[in-house]
Parts: C-alpha cells; structure tokens; sequence
C-alpha cells in the first residue's frame, strides 16, 4: 500500500461495532460540523415531518442489524450530534427521491483472455466533503473485516469497498419514486461488507428490498460472475454482467414504480456507452472524461445540478487469488493508495 500527497485518507480501526462508529464519527466530526449540519439537505432530512418514517426504520435496523444500529449509535457519539439525527442522514435515500449521492461505474467480466474481473468506479458526493473523505480500514471483533471509502457522517458500504473473503462492492444512488421504505439501503450495503460470500450479499438484498434505490455491482475472488443488481421500492434485480458495460445513476434493469432520471445521469449513462465499446479507451481514461456531449462523467463543476462532485476514482482487479486495488483523489496519472495483490 503506498500514500502519495492526496486529500484522502486513511483512518485504521478495530474493535466492537460501537468502536468503529464511533472512530468513523470521530475522523469526520470537524466537517460534519462546519460543513453538513449547515446545509439544506441535513434540514431536509432531519426535519420533523421525517420521525416517523424514521422511527420505523430504526426499528427494523435494531431488530434486524443491531451490531450495524449499535455502529451508528458510535458514530453519533464521535460526530457529538444526537443519535436521531444521524440516523437519519445514514437513512437520506430512504426518506427523499434525489439526494446529492451519485458515481458512475464501469463493469468488465472474465473473457476469453483475460481471467480477471475489472470494476472501476468514480464516487461522486457533495463538493464540501473534497479533502475530507476517507479509506477506513476495519477490523470488527465479529465479523468480516473491510476496507471502504466513507463520508464524513456516514456508514461504509454505500460507495466502494472490498472485504477479507475478496467480496467486491461499488455502489450507485437510484432516485426512486414512492418507496415506502422498511430498511436503510446504507444499512443493507455495511451488511453486505460483512458477507462471506457473492450469494450471501444477493441474499441480503434480495430478502430486505423495502428501502431506498441502489444499484450495486458486486464481484468475489475465485467467483467467475459480475453481478449488477439494482434493488428498492420492495424489489430487486440481478443480472450478471457478459460484456464491458457502464452504470450511471437510473436503474437499468429494475421492474421500479418510476423514478428521477437527472440530466447529469442520462449523459453520463450515455457516454460511457459509447466508450466502452472502444477496446482502445482504458476504464481510467472513461471516468476522466470531460467530452460529452452533455454534463460530463468526471464532474468538477461547482454548479454541478445534482449537487456532485466526483471526490475519488477506484479500479479493482478481481482475479481467482486476490483482489488488487487502486485509488485515485485527483486527477493524477498514479494512484494515492494501491496494492500489489490482496490474497483473499
């Protein structure tokens, strides 16, 4: 692993679930502060008119996820803000439509001669997080062990990630419409972190769809299959992935009740459906590009509409031995963190 000059970084911990929230609350408290809990999107979702929506949500996780509830009861502790209100932020997705939570994702299976999967991702996130995001790398007392990008204020599991079994996750906001939700879609994506296997994390989505929209593209080393799944609003969708494809921020496969196409995600879906049909065009060269036409893949416009940003790029190797990785902060040519090969 190596750590070039980068606004990203890298927080190690280990412990009880309560430990790591509250680690992960700790890392981010100054800019949850001076930034999150001033903005109208933290007034949205915290509002009054949410507690009961809420309340039926932290139900369902304490009874279902208690070790990822008492997560989030350490991470309100070490941001120092009430346990409700953070909550609720890590339930964003659930309570409104759109929210500022966007990526684009490249996804490549095994062909003919290569034997590894590629997933490539740019996560995209609110401008006022850049320098502040963060790699954790987690050891929980009981459970799997993973490393992640986090936000300030929020769980791993809902941009990219990969865990000790080589489970490999990259995840997309959907924008919804009329989700009546029972479960957070973030809690479901720390869930599927702690999962031993590629079916373990289908099952965790398949058997909890009653929450926001996600789209997750999953692989696992020694597992040939790279699965899209897209799940919410009570359903969810699995396809597995046969040529190099692209996923923006709309579902693509998923029977939903409607829901919010934004312009930035149709030009985006678009554009990487083109490039990727070009062999010579690498998954680095797709998540930079600025060409269009239309709003661009990578997005450093301050007046970007959906409020994004893109704060880190991944590129993952899946292969029958490990899992190697990538990340870049910037725009430079060399990673800021990376590893040779992860033996699973």
């Amino acid at each position: 692993m190596s750590n070039n000059k980068n606004p990203i970084g890298w927080l190690s911990v280990s412990g009880t679930p309560f430990d790591i929230g509250n680690a992960i609350g700790a890392q981010g408290r100054a800019a949850v502060h001076r930034h999150l809990v001033q903005s109208e999107i933290w007034a949205k979702i915290t509002a009054p008119n949410n507690a009961e929506v809420i309340a039926r949500l932290m139900r369902y996780t304490e009874s279902r996820f208690p070790e990822i509830h008492e997560e989030l009861l350490g991470l309100a502790q070490g941001l120092q803000l009430p346990f409700d209100d953070v909550f609720a932020w890590n339930c964003r997705g659930d309570i409104l439509a759109s929210v500022p939570d966007g990526c684009t994702t490249i996804q490549t299976p095994c062909q003919a001669l290569a034997e590894t999967i590629q997933i490539s991702h740019n996560e995209d996130g609110l401008p006022f997080f850049r320098g502040h995001c963060f790699i954790l790398d987690a050891k929980p007392k009981s459970s799997m062990a993973f490393r992640a990008f986090c936000y300030p204020g929020s769980l791993a599991g809902h941009t990219f990630g990969w865990n000790d079994a080589g489970l490999t996750q990259a995840v997309n906001n959907l924008r919804l419409r009329h989700v009546e939700a029972q479960t957070p879609r973030m809690v479901l994506g720390r869930a599927v972190l702690s999962s031993e296997t590629l079916q373990d994390a289908v099952n965790v989505l398949s058997h909890n769809p009653k929450c926001g929209g996600f789209h997750m593209t999953l692989a696992q080393t020694g597992n040939p299959e790279l699965l899209s799944v897209e799940y919410g609003g009570g359903e969810v969708s699995v396809t597995q992935i046969t040529s190099r494809s692209g996923h923006a921020n709309h579902a693509l496969h998923l029977a939903s009740q409607g829901q919010i196409t934004t312009q930035s995600s149709a030009n985006r879906q678009a554009t990487v459906e083109r490039l990727v049909t070009r062999g010579d065009v690498t998954d680095l060269d797709i998540l930079r590009d600025t060409s269009g036409p239309g709003l661009p893949i990578r997005r450093d416009a301050p007046d970007d509409p959906d409020q994004e940003n893109t704060l880190a790029t991944c590129l993952f190797t899946v292969s029958k031995t490990g899992v190697e990785w990538r990340v870049y902060g910037e725009k430079e040519r060399r990673a800021v963190y990376q590893s040779e090969r992860e033996i699973a």
